[in-house]
């Protein structure tokens, strides 16, 4: 049985204990324990008034915002009758004025192992801005959807910073949140008095279908542990004009375009991969219509990702290879997508999502594998000894 630092704080007394002032709790709508019981509710009957404020990140506290660049705003929590402010609004990291009055910063957020997704960064945020007011922090820890073990992709290059690539991540970065957290204070130079209440029973090379856990979505287009599977591929879409499949029941699982015949190049593309090695998957043809974002209420010819073995699927060089042989088919190439995105004005969403223009470059001039192993492996040393002081876990 894998309990979550949720589940500890709930269970021993002696956790509970070290909050003896003020509380702030950071979290979102998969912040529950292992009976599916919302973590908000659980710590205010622990800590009552001592529980002054929650923070939220992007999607908002339950996840009903949708896409990137959609915030969500501050109010009053109808129930606990405490404010509930929003770090995907006006700001991204927390003001003085919001933890004014706080001794302690609950963070319990469920991450999805992917470098382009928001949440560990709102944390390292919230962990500068209590490094600056000399205020507490525990980290409930949380699995990596992922497993803690392969690490996949790119290391982000810092002049592509953005709200979708904060710190030197690869893509799939084999990495709890709660070690991210450590890294953001051992390495990127956060400075607040920081505890991880670690898991109990999680090992490294555990998927979160194999936690026996229950799965909220953290974010709207996360409906399922497999979507995370997928994520690290099909995201590239969004820097994209074709669909990632948001406004279907299968986001990042789903993907296509309105001018794509998904029959005519399926044989191409099974051949190219199985050709490099790529397996542990099926690309199915189908078409879908999606009923909210790109392309709403018309017919997209696309293809379902199916994953049939997760631990031999490389969802990074997938999406790269996707990238590269839909950007050159003739009838339907695919098209990069323009800024603003995640409050980015000048630099291509495609780049920031990749953390590099190396890698749309390298799509542009159709190049090979040789060269794009080669640009994964740049900067994977360093990050994987970095990373080496953060492990918290077998």
């Amino acid at each position: 049985m894998i309990s979550t630092g949720l589940d500890r704080l709930l269970d021993e007394r002696s956790l509970q204990q070290k909050f003896t002032g003020n509380i702030a709790y950071l979290c979102h709508n998969a912040s529950i324990d292992s009976r599916c019981r919302e973590g908000l509710s659980l710590l205010s009957a622990i800590f009552g008034k001592q529980l002054k404020a929650v923070f939220s990140p992007q999607h908002g506290l339950f996840a009903e915002a949708q896409d990137n660049m959609i915030e969500t705003g501050h109010f009053r929590h109808p129930h606990f009758n405490i404010p509930v402010y929003s770090l995907y609004s006006e700001t991204r990291s927390p003001t003085p004025a919001m933890l004014d009055g706080i001794d302690h910063v609950i963070v319990d957020l469920q991450d999805v192992g992917c470098r382009a997704y928001t949440f560990a960064y709102t944390m390292t945020l919230m962990l500068e801005a209590c490094g600056r007011a000399g205020i507490e922090v525990t980290v409930l820890d949380r699995p990596n959807p992922l497993g803690g073990t392969a690490v996949e992709g790119n290391v982000l290059d810092p002049g592509f910073r953005s709200f979708i690539g904060l710190h030197p991540l690869p893509m799939r970065h084999g990495l709890t949140i709660g070690e991210i957290a450590g890294m953001a204070v051992k390495c990127w130079g956060a400075g607040c008095p920081l505890e991880v209440v670690r898991m109990k029973g999680w090992r490294r090379a555990h998927y979160f279908g194999e936690t026996r856990l229950p799965w909220v979505y953290p974010s709207p287009n996360m409906p399922h542990p497999k979507t995370t599977l997928v994520f690290p591929a099909t995201v590239l879409l969004e820097g994209t004009d074709w669909s990632e499949g948001r406004g279907t029941t299968r986001p990042f699982e789903l993907f296509g375009h309105p001018s794509l015949q998904p029959h005519a190049v399926l044989e191409h593309l099974e051949k190219t991969f199985q050709k490099l090695g790529l397996h542990g998957f099926t690309l199915r043809p189908l078409y879908f219509q999606p009923t909210f974002d790109k392309y709403h209420g018309r017919p997209c010819g696309g293809f379902q990702l199916h994953v049939a073995d997760r631990r031999i699927f490389r969802p990074w060089a997938v999406g790269q290879i996707l990238l590269r042989e839909l950007c050159h088919r003739p009838e339907n190439p695919v098209q990069w997508r323009q800024p603003p995105f995640e409050y980015e004005e000048t630099l291509l969403p495609i780049d920031l999502l990749n953390g590099t223009d190396q890698l749309r470059l390298w799509v542009e001039r159709n190049g090979d594998w040789a060269e794009l192993q080669e640009m994964e492996q740049s900067g994977r040393a360093a990050y994987l000894e970095m990373r080496e002081q953060a492990l918290l876990y077998d």
